[in-house]
This record gives structure tokens, C-alpha cells and sequence, in this order.
């Protein structure tokens, strides 16, 4: 059995808590909403309040990650400021403000859930060795997130880097469904499903598989026009309908490494 803390049991954390129990583990979970400490709790999760801020972190931290050998960070920049420039660095100053506490802590591995978006919209084959090129603020601050948990000594660290997320409640098509002239018709998509997560989160940790940078897209690439007017065929939902433009994006992200190092086999009846 492993005690495990995961900081943020949102759409991904939540269901991957419940998997890691149901495998024998112990999970540490932590949520911002007071009303969800009691739904961590009937699943079996440890709960706790816990808000990581850029100038300061709940008191409960210590106990959050006090006896956990592994730590799975699960909380995505947000850029929802009336003036985003001001909240640039705010992740990156939460991640800052984390770090002393994991090194006072007895954690000794960390993973980070990143995204893809840190390598911007290269018209290539993405693999791990692809020199990252963030375009977005939020790339930008995942981005220097990897590095200050990379470089720290004091644990190992594995980052992955999640394409599109998908899941049975969670799909784009329902939110293209209808809508017209939407760009890049031809753009190949990176899509990765909960569920693949999840195993993929499971797999690093059963096989120890950490100081690794790690892509987690599915490898499936329709075009962006071809899969969600597919999709929303499938959903009985209007047609999105996609401009006549094409578009110089091309970016297919490669899932061979972590095929190759977790001997990983994607759930392709998800997509």
C-alpha cells in the first residue's frame, strides 16, 4: 500500500483518488469547496481544505502531505483576471510557495499533470526531445512549473503532458456542436480520455517511473473537420460546420515514449 496525496480532486483527481483506492492505496485529497470535503470523504478519501495561493497556503498543508511518499499535483493555471497580465505569474508563484513544503515533507516523488500546449503550434511530429515554445500564458506557466520542480534535488519528478482531455461528461463537440465557421478544419487532433489518464497515472506509479517528461496523447489523428463531425453524428447533436480556410497547423504529438517506457496500450474504443 502507498500513501498518496493528491493536490486538487477535480475532474481528473477525484476519479483517479477512487481508482488508487480501490487498488489498496491511501489518498490524501484536497479540494477549494468546503462542500466537497464531505464527497471525498464517502469515497473514501482523506479530506482536506487545502488553497495553494501565490502569497500564502493553507496552515493544513503539512498535514496534507505529512506521511506520503508520492505527491500528484492536479491544479491547472487559470488566467481569469480581468487583467490577465497581472495573474501572468500566479502559478508559477503558487507552485513556488508549494515547494518548501514538499522539501519539509516526506515526499520523495512528485508527479506534475502539465499539457501539451507548452510546445505552441509547431507544424511537426512532437516527441519529449521537441524544444517546448509556449504561445498561451497558461503553456507559458506550465512550462516554468516543470522546470522549478524538475531542477529541485530534494525529490524526483515526472511531468506529464496530457493532450485534450476527454471523458464521457466531458467532450469539445458539444461545445462546437452548432457553431459555424469554425478554424483550422484540417488540424490533426490531440485527445487524450480520462480513463487513459487515470491507467497512465496508475502505470508511472506501480512501475516507478519518475525524473520523466512524458506525452500522453492518444495516437489517433483525424482532422479536426472529420472527428468532431463524426462525433457529433454519433451524439445526435447539429453539425459544427468548419471554415473553408485551411490552416498551417499540423502539430501531431507523438505517445511512442510512453508506450515504449510504461509498455502502455491506449483505450481506442474511448475515441
Amino acid at each position: 500500500m502507498k500513501q498518496i496525496s493528491i493536490l486538487g480532486c477535480g475532474w481528473l483527481g477525484f476519479p483517479l483518488a477512487k481508482k488508487l483506492i480501490e487498488n489498496g492505496n491511501s489518498v490524501n485529497g484536497s479540494t477549494t469547496s468546503e462542500h466537497k470535503l464531505s464527497i471525498l470523504d464517502n469515497v473514501g478519501i482523506n479530506p482536506f481544505l487545502i488553497t495553494v495561493k501565490s502569497e500564502s497556503i493553507s496552515e493544513n498543508i503539512a498535514d496534507f502531505l505529512a506521511q506520503s511518499e508520492i505527491l500528484i499535483i492536479d491544479i491547472p493555471p487559470k488566467l481569469r483576471a480581468a487583467n490577465p497580465d497581472s495573474e501572468r505569474k500566479l502559478f508559477v508563484e503558487k507552485i513556488e510557495n508549494l515547494i518548501p513544503f514538499i522539501e519539509k515533507s516526506k515526499i520523495k516523488k512528485v508527479l506534475f499533470v502539465s499539457s501539451t500546449s507548452v510546445y505552441g503550434d509547431d507544424n511537426s511530429k512532437i516527441t519529449e526531445e521537441s524544444i517546448p515554445n509556449p504561445e498561451t500564458d497558461s503553456g507559458k506557466q506550465l512550462l516554468l512549473a516543470e522546470n522549478l520542480l524538475l531542477k529541485n534535488k530534494n525529490f524526483e519528478t515526472t511531468i506529464l503532458r496530457f493532450g485534450g482531455l476527454i471523458g464521457e461528461d466531458r467532450h469539445p463537440i458539444k461545445f462546437l456542436s452548432g457553431k459555424e465557421n469554425i478554424e483550422n478544419p484540417d488540424a490533426p487532433v490531440n485527445l487524450i480520455h480520462q480513463n487513459d489518464c487515470i491507467e497512465i497515472i496508475e502505470a508511472i506509479i506501480n512501475q516507478s517511473k519518475w525524473n520523466e517528461v512524458l506525452n500522453a496523447v492518444a495516437p489517433f489523428h483525424p482532422t479536426r473537420e472529420n472527428y468532431y463531425t463524426q462525433k457529433a453524428i454519433e451524439m445526435n447533436l447539429p453539425l459544427p460546420k468548419f471554415s473553408s480556410q485551411q490552416s498551417n497547423i499540423k502539430k501531431v504529438i507523438s505517445s511512442e515514449k510512453i508506450e515504449t517506457v510504461l509498455d502502455y496500450k491506449f483505450r481506442m474504443n474511448n475515441y
